[in-house]
C-alpha cells in the first residue's frame, strides 16, 4: 500500500541515487543537521539536486528537505553526499547551547527537587 502523494516506488528510487543505498558511516547528515547551499545549479544537474540546492538557500534541516522532495530520508542523504562531495553544500549541527558549568546544573537540579 503506497502513501498519499508519494511515489516510493523502488525503482524509482534506485534510479534517483543510481543504485546507491547509503552514505557510509562518516556522514555528517542526520535528521536535524542544517544543509545550506554553497553555489547555483548548473545545467544539466540531477532534478532532485536542483531541488536539493533551491530549498537550501537558507539553513534547512535533512528531514525539512525530504518531507519537501517527497522522499524517505535514507534517498535524502545519499543526494544530499553527492551535493557535499561536489561542494555545492555545506553541512553543521544546530548549535546547542553550552551549559557545562556543574554549579549551574547543581542549581538547577536543587530548585526541581524543592518544587
Amino acid at each position: 500500500m503506497s502513501r498519499p502523494g508519494r511515489d516510493d516506488a523502488p525503482d524509482r528510487l534506485y534510479t534517483i541515487t543510481q543504485g546507491r543505498t547509503g552514505t557510509g558511516p562518516d556522514s555528517p547528515f542526520d535528521l536535524v543537521t542544517l544543509v545550506v547551499t554553497e553555489s547555483e545549479p548548473v545545467p544539466g544537474m540531477q532534478s532532485e539536486h536542483v531541488a536539493i540546492l533551491r530549498l537550501a538557500e537558507f539553513p534547512t534541516s535533512v528531514v525539512e528537505i525530504a518531507a519537501e522532495l517527497r522522499l524517505p530520508v535514507s534517498i535524502t542523504k545519499v543526494l544530499l553526499g553527492d551535493l557535499l562531495a561536489a561542494g555545492r553544500v555545506s553541512a553543521r549541527h544546530p548549535r546547542r547551547p553550552a551549559i557545562t558549568d556543574p554549579d549551574i546544573l547543581e542549581q538547577v537540579l536543587v530548585g526541581l527537587r524543592n518544587l
